[in-house]
């Protein structure tokens, strides 16, 4: 057990890209932790993902041995859409560094995480990152950060993770200002469970944080939410790699194993504890993660149900912030209704069942949920329904009011882009807060409703400003909207996965920008499709995709025209009977593409 003085937790927060990970691997590689061969760029993204996109999705966690002190050290995502993955790791340390862009200065998500940490009330140790930049200004960053942030700057350590300046600094500012955890060693054991995911050989592994007491091999465990009893067959530590270890004393990081086979009996948050002597209330958890997006996840192939709902568990041990249920469709069969954090968080999970479990899956269009107030009604009382799926949408003579959630986002913007973004969040039903100068920078704050920042408002402000505005946003509420279902209807059938739930004003915009893509994705038949945009019984936008037509008159050459017309009507003839049985076929490439509705 390692004494409580000579132990430190900490996290490392920044904006995306700003290079968190890269300085992980500096800090790993200089402890020792791993030799140089071993070495590899980002050794704490350990998806596939993660090291093709260049981010990090799971915060993860190491020890490090510097100047016999022993550091904990977690490394957490940047992304607005894994911001709960920040706050778990946030609450199992003492303090943290901030890492800022010396070219980019402080962004949306800096300060975000920045705020999140002052609320546990961490040491906050500034690190002003990729100084060796040809564009670095340090001095003027560390002034935007006193300004920003309000944090004192001036003993901010200037480093480059990439080429390994400034790394002893870091190490031993971390020694030096960030404070040792208390607890006590005698008291009955607190264990907060900050992470649990699965794995194939060793089963669920349970990253925990040791308040009070002591956890050892061979105790008898009970977590104090979830009600059960295990007993710890494994305890250890990452150096990145795996060290078994007798016990973790108060303050220390570690995992454990406990022949655990259910992911759902570990729940991020819940206080572990000993059976024999429990602590009389657990710890604080986590807020319950609130999912914002929702989209329906099918299989291809309706044998891999059961296939798809093993692979959905299994995630959702690894990742507390994803949600389902089950539903059914009746284009799609039987599936199920997820809940996300964001899109990125929606694109990642897809691409994690695709390519972990193999599987091939049809995604419905994204949706927030939606407060719909129903008036009474002969048979009902009035009610207060939520809409997850706009499939379900009850009849609209029933219909009194729909709320929708709004967010309130702040946008960081270089001026020369300042007003394009404007007028993109004015064509979203922005709603002007404020607007500020920091540092050369405009600070836009706006209230936006959230279905329309969903599909691909990120993406748009991104492209606008050339990748320089940040953004972050919070839920604030819901708000009544005049809102509509629009469906899409191809060769008169609805399609159930393309329906949406709109603002009236922008349907026959957003109807007829869906008719034209579908127009070119869905390939052509033998005979006429014609692709609708609906609200009702009103149709709002058409299409029409043209029959592939076969020469029927090739072999006739010369002769009487009436040979060529009787082939040409007997043609029609089929081409009109064909329209009437015949099914078209949508790919999944064209779900997808449709849904992001850019406005190219």
């Amino acid at each position: 057990m390692t004494p409580l003085d000579k132990i430190r937790n900490f996290s490392i927060i920044a904006h995306i890209d700003h290079g968190k990970s890269t300085l992980a691997d500096r800090l790993i590689q200089r402890t020792g932790g791993l030799t140089e061969r071993e070495m590899s760029a980002q050794v704490l993204d350990n998806m596939d993902i993660e090291k093709e996109r260049g981010i990090t999705i799971k915060a993860q966690t190491v020890r490090l041995d510097w100047k016999g002190h022993v550091l904990n050290l977690m490394d957490t995502p940047g992304h607005v859409d894994f911001a709960y993955e920040v706050s778990r790791s946030l609450a199992a340390c003492e303090g943290a560094l901030l890492v800022v862009d010396a070219a980019q200065g402080v962004e949306a998500q800096t300060l975000a995480n920045v705020y999140q940490s002052i609320e546990h009330d961490h040491e906050i140790v500034p690190v002003i990152n990729k100084i060796d930049l040809p564009a670095a200004e340090p001095e003027k960053v560390r002034a935007e950060i006193e300004e920003v942030i309000g944090l004192d700057a001036s003993n901010a350590i200037l480093a480059s993770a990439k080429s390994g300046i400034g790394i002893d600094e870091i190490l031993d500012a971390i020694v030096e200002r960030i404070p040792a955890p208390k607890g006590d060693a005698t008291a009955p054991l607190k264990a907060m469970l900050v992470d649990s995911w699965y794995d194939p050989y060793l089963g669920v592994v349970i990253l925990v944080r040791v308040m009070a007491g002591v956890l050892k091999k061979g105790q008898q465990i009970a977590f104090m939410a979830g009600g059960t009893q295990h007993l710890v067959d494994r305890v250890g530590c990452f150096r990145p790699k795996i060290e078994q270890l007798t016990e973790l004393g108060p303050g220390e990081i570690g995992f454990i194993t406990a022949q655990i086979k259910e992911i759902t009996e570990t729940r991020v948050g819940d206080t572990i504890t000993d059976a024999k002597r429990p602590a009389a209330q657990p710890l604080p958890g986590f807020k319950e993660v609130q999912p914002v997006v929702f989209c329906g996840l099918f299989p291809t192939d309706a044998n891999d149900f059961e296939k798809l709902r093993d692979s959905i568990s299994k995630l959702r041990l690894n990742d507390a912030s994803f949600s389902f249920e089950m539903e059914t469709s009746a284009a799609l069969g039987f599936g199920f209704r997820c809940g996300f954090l964001g899109l990125l968080h929606l694109e990642i999970i897809q691409e994690r069942l695709m390519r972990e479990y193999d599987l091939d899956l049809i995604t419905t269009a994204p949706s927030v949920v939606y407060h719909i107030h129903l008036s009474h009604s002969k048979t009902e009382d009035a009610q207060t329904i939520e809409l997850h799926n706009p499939a379900d949408m009850p009849d609209p003579n029933r219909i009194e009011m729909i709320e929708e959630p709004w967010i309130e986002a702040t946008i960081y913007v270089p001026d020369e882009y300042l007003g394009s973004i404007l007028k993109l969040c004015q064509d979203r039903r922005g709603i002007q807060k404020n607007l500020t100068y920091v540092g050369g920078r405009a600070q836009l704050t706006y209230e936006l409703p959230l279905n329309e920042v969903v599909f691909d408002f990120y993406d748009r402000l991104k492209s606008i400003s050339r990748g320089y505005a940040s953004f972050d946003y919070h839920q604030i509420g819901y708000r009544e909207g005049d809102l509509v279902k629009m469906q899409i209807l191809v060769n008169d059938e609805p399609v159930d996965a393309l329906s949406m739930i709109v603002y009236r004003g922008a349907a026959e915009t957003r109807g007829r920008g869906m008719c034209e893509r579908l127009k070119d994705l869905i390939p052509r038949h033998m005979f006429k499709i014609p692709i609708q945009a609906a609200i009702g019984g009103k149709v709002i936008a058409r299409e029409t995709i043209a029959a592939l037509r076969k020469d029927v008159t090739a072999k006739c050459y010369g002769g009487d025209a009436t040979r060529k017309r009787k082939l040409l009507d007997k043609q029609k003839e089929g081409k009109k009977r064909m329209r009437e049985y015949g099914s078209v076929s949508i790919p999944q490439e064209a779900f997808i593409a449709a849904l992001r509705m850019g406005e190219e």
